[in-house]
């Protein structure tokens, strides 16, 4: 008992230590800040002496300490019903209201600066604080280690004891391909990973994997609304693309529209007869999706619903911007990401790199948040699920497939994300090992991305100009741009939350008139003729339109089409008149031979879905340089078949049985991550309506 008393009040002396060095250092940053800037002062109008304006420089810097640390986490409690964007410009204004306090409060009544001065004040001096305490943290080796453990007492002593079943943990890296995360453990850039697989980086020198690393396929739409609502609800039947229209709605469905993504989860509810993977003591975080879950933030399902306890889209706001030094860091960041994005894309212009799109307007604030903003909070978030001894955690980082639609799934841009998400995988790993419970991790993603030109840059026009040319229709000379970045604007619409805010309600119900409704997913496009109630056959098509057909498919940048036959059932169109029906492309796959295994089964899959287009296009692919064309402004895309956007990873530990060889789908996924839960023996995802039917 000796020995724990003294070990507890070398802890205590060590923390007041840190306490006092992180003062002094704000005391002197006070002082240097006062000697700088104009309208910033610690002394009177009339002059006093050095110990004076010392004394004053320490009161503040202790005062703005305690406020920070008393204050700040009622004010982001507060300022949680405000858009979170709007709450990272508030940071820096409620940190400088909170330094004009603490120089109020001193008896001396010496302190005082402009308001927009005390701003920056209180910035450098929160920015200053963290790093000492960071530094002070990393010479003490086991600092970090003791918060850790304080954290997960806490949550113990709040909450029942943790189970002796193991939890898993479900970290997404959307849109990161295969191919593209073994390129980065070889380049070094993912430590985490290659110590998990056992990659050591030095040649003979062996490392003992804890985690196997296997590819599956995606389908044929492959994207995230289709391959989280498949992975996490088990079921994405009708969903064709990342958008596409219904006829008998008349409204077009977006995956990362609120209101659709409601829809999509409940058909898919539906469908399965069961809530989802997450549905048993589980939380999401970042998803388009809530897998069922009780616990979520940053969903985009639930952006929809007014707010509640139920549904706190943002409640894992307040456990990371509660600390205002994380939050001023935070802030510091975005705008550093802000300034990163414009410089890459300054460089890229000055050097005329090809293929290049534009990234300009919100881009650079759209990117700064996926990669900073929700990184952190779901980062955060993950922590504190672990802490908390959940069953079941599943999130999604979307940061390295916002930045690679942009500068391309292997470009230097993209590789830098890829190092600061290994660094988070650490962090979370870390906790892992304080958590109430054992936890596996595993790492997978939603989709790979292929590069390539854009269709518009490399031919001119885009594809509704291509389908309106071979309607006969009158063709613009300004191609109409489509928007990119679906992930991250995704959990900008979550952390927003803003019912009846996702653009005009009669751009997704358009005029049922004889013009075709051109709609683009990556390389993946779709035509559908709005004002005929059912699926187009190809000869009601060629009645209508007798060159549609034949211009499409000779076109050099288009692979193949999907249509209906009323001979055939669905045939498949490729150029020189080229026409398999889908049930003998097994003995000629004929333009499908190029797109790999899983392109015939993915193709007749979707034939099958009640809302699939009059035409399906996707775009020509090129297997030698794994180059597609997308139909969208992206040069790292997804969303159709064709090179490494259909080849994902699943990165499991060596524990956890292993996946069976040739999978493929995001259905098929689920069913691997619901084995998963089951071998850790604590409760399971209930059976739902198909299962029942197929035993």
């Amino acid at each position: 008992m000796r020995g724990v008393g003294a070990g507890r009040w070398r802890r205590i002396a060590s923390q007041v230590g840190r306490s006092v060095t992180v003062w002094v250092v704000s005391t002197l940053t006070m002082l240097v800040l006062a000697g700088i800037l104009p309208d910033f002062r610690l002394q009177s109008p009339t002059g006093d002496s050095a110990t004076r304006i010392a004394v004053t420089a320490a009161f503040g810097a202790g005062a703005f300490g305690v406020l920070s640390a008393v204050v700040w986490p009622l004010l982001v409690r507060l300022f949680l019903l405000v858009p979170t964007l709007v709450l990272g410009l508030l940071v820096f204004f409620l940190n400088g209201a909170l330094l004009l306090l603490a120089l109020r409060l001193n008896p001396a009544e010496r302190g005082d600066a402009a308001p927009e001065t005390a701003v920056v004040v209180a910035a450098v001096m929160s920015a200053v604080a963290s790093a000492t305490g960071g530094a002070l943290a990393v010479r003490d080796d086991d600092a970090y280690r003791r918060r850790l453990y304080r954290l997960a007492d806490r949550r113990r002593r709040s909450g029942p004891v943790g189970p002796a079943t193991p939890g898993t943990v479900f970290l997404q890296l959307d849109g990161v391909g295969h191919d593209v995360l073994l390129a980065a453990v070889g380049k070094g850039l993912m430590p985490t990973i290659a110590r998990w697989i056992g990659h050591s980086g030095t040649p003979g020198r062996a490392v003992r994997p804890t985690h196997r690393l296997t590819s599956w396929r995606t389908d044929w739409s492959s994207q995230t609304g289709a391959s989280q609502l498949g992975i996490l609800h088990g079921s994405n039947h009708d969903v064709p693309a990342f958008r596409w229209y219904e006829k008998d709605r008349g409204e077009v469905m977006v995956c990362n529209r609120p209101t659709s993504a409601v829809e999509l989860q409940h058909r898919a509810v539906e469908q399965t007869g069961h809530d989802g993977l997450l549905a048993v003591d589980g939380a999401s975080r970042g998803n388009l999706f809530s897998g069922g879950a009780e616990e979520q933030a940053l969903v985009l399902s639930i952006a929809t619903r007014r707010r509640s306890r139920e549904t706190r889209s943002r409640a894992g706001y307040f456990a990371y911007f509660s600390d205002p030094a994380n939050a001023v860091r935070t802030a510091l960041s975005f705008f550093a990401e802000v300034g990163r994005e414009i410089g890459q894309s300054t460089r890229t212009r000055a050097r005329k790199e090809r293929p290049r799109v534009g990234r300009g307007g919100l881009y650079p604030l759209v990117r700064a948040f996926a990669t900073v903003v929700e990184r952190d909070v779901v980062v955060a978030a993950v922590m504190g699920d672990m802490l908390a001894g959940r069953t079941a955690v599943y999130a999604d980082l979307v940061a390295y497939d916002e930045v690679a639609h942009h500068s391309g799934p292997t470009s230097r841009d993209a590789a830098k994300v890829l190092e600061r998400l290994d660094r988070s995988l650490a962090l979370i790993a870390n906790v892992a090992e304080h958590a109430p419970r054992p936890y596996r991790i595993v790492v997978l993603s939603d989709h790979g991305q292929s590069r390539g030109e854009t269709f518009r840059t490399r031919y001119g026009l885009t594809l509704g100009d291509l389908v309106r040319a071979g309607c006969g229709l009158p063709v613009s000379r300004k191609a109409e741009r489509t928007h990119s970045g679906a992930e991250a604007r995704a959990a900008v619409r979550a952390a927003l939350r803003r019912p009846g805010k996702e653009g005009r309600r009669e751009q997704y119900r358009p005029a049922r008139d004889s013009e075709p409704i051109v709609l683009a997913s990556g390389n993946l496009g779709l035509v559908s003729f709005p004002d005929v109630d059912h699926r187009m056959s190809k000869e009601e098509i060629d009645a209508r339109h007798p060159a549609l057909l034949t211009t499409l498919a000779n076109h050099p940048g288009i692979g193949f089409l999907l249509v209906r036959s009323e001979e055939h059932g669905g045939v498949v169109l490729g150029p020189f008149g080229t026409e398999i029906p889908l049930e003998r492309l097994d003995e000629n796959p004929g333009p499908l031979a190029d797109f790999g295994p899983g392109a015939v089964e993915a193709v007749r899959r979707t034939h099958s879905f009640p809302h699939t287009a009059d035409i399906m296009v996707n775009s020509w692919y090129d297997p030698a340089e794994g180059e597609v064309l997308a139909f969208e402004e992206q040069i790292g895309s997804h969303g159709g078949l064709g090179g490494a956007q259909g080849k994902p990873f699943l990165l499991s530990p060596l524990a956890l049985s292993a996946p069976p060889e040739g999978l493929a789908g995001a259905e098929g996924v689920h069913q691997v991550l619901r084995g998963w839960l089951d071998e850790a023996g604590g409760p399971q995802v209930p059976v739902g309506k198909a299962e029942e039917k197929a035993a």
